[in-house]
């Protein structure tokens, strides 16, 4: 499965062979001592340090849970009327199926598959980026992509991307792909970033997102035991990244020593007929100020 796919998820591993994920990390740290893969956090990925990165079909099942969760957890940020950008991504993808509910919303986006899912909403108006097709990933990139994106101003943005570091933020294994997230990234007031467990602490070869351009990071809820991931989010939180963690009502109310916070969702759960997905803030290290106390970012 990592060879197929480039990374796999232990939870997704242990799905497939029907075990647990305590033997699937006993298992996975035997094949890293055999050089066959390296361990990341929450997952496995081919040797090497750089991942490559995958195709849309590989990547479509990958984490499917976590990216539904998180999908559900981001479209709270967004209100009616407002005007955003959204990258390329399966993750992303998730998003703007959920972004179709919110009227008035103006949606700016070079992938395909984010304007597919949007093309028969109602009182939703897509606008896309000219470009170069990217067929591995249904993407518009090169010049044309980020030309089109120059003196427009939204309010918040929302990229995935392959890895994420608290040294060094979003990057991605595609150097044109970078490039059009950085220019999605200078039209945005806010960046929001959308990344499961497994990207956590995985570093790919082009920078698109510096930490300190964050503003948040929408994540799912890292395995039990995971400490790695752990670290990583904390380390991220205290460079100022406001941290939301989508899970369910018993992993939010059973947070290793986590202090819940409510997420702002204003006017998009009302118009979605429906209540907002529970979620939790984690707090910077004390004594600090709490990650939902900090301000987003004045660029």
């Amino acid at each position: 499965m990592v060879r197929a796919n480039g990374a796999v998820s232990l939870r997704e591993l242990a799905r497939v062979v029907q075990t647990s994920e305590v033997t699937v990390r006993r298992d996975v740290r035997a094949l890293e001592a055999e050089g066959l893969l390296d361990r990341r956090h929450g997952g496995a990925v081919l040797p090497g340090g750089f991942t490559r990165e995958s195709g849309f079909p590989q990547k479509s099942h990958l984490a499917t849970a976590e990216k539904t969760a998180i999908a559900d957890l981001a479209a709270g940020l967004v209100s009616e009327g407002e005007a955003v950008v959204v990258g390329a991504g399966t993750t992303t993808q998730e998003l703007a199926r959920r972004l179709a509910r919110v009227p008035g919303l103006t949606v700016v986006t070079n992938s395909l598959l984010v304007a597919q899912a949007l093309a028969h909403a109602n009182r939703v108006e897509v606008v896309m980026t000219g470009g170069t097709l990217r067929g591995s990933n249904y993407a518009l990139v090169g010049s044309g992509a980020e030309q089109s994106l120059h003196g427009l101003r939204v309010s918040r943005a929302f990229l995935s991307g392959s890895g994420l570091t608290a040294e060094r933020g979003l990057s991605t294994s595609n150097m044109l792909s970078a490039s059009v997230d950085r220019a999605l990234v200078q039209a945005a007031g806010e960046v929001v970033v959308l990344a499961d467990h497994t990207k956590l602490g995985t570093d790919t070869m082009f920078q698109t997102v510096p930490t300190d351009v964050i503003t948040r990071l929408v994540t799912d809820e890292p395995p039990p035991h995971d400490d790695r991931a752990e670290t990583e989010l904390q380390a991220l939180a205290d460079r100022g990244v406001q941290v939301a963690v989508a899970g369910s009502a018993t992993s939010a109310s059973a947070g290793r020593g986590r202090q819940d916070v409510p997420m702002p969702t204003p006017r998009r759960a009302a118009a979605q007929g429906g209540s907002p997905p529970p979620t939790h803030l984690r707090p910077t290290a004390a004594p600090g100020p709490r990650v939902a106390d900090l301000a987003p970012r004045r660029r």
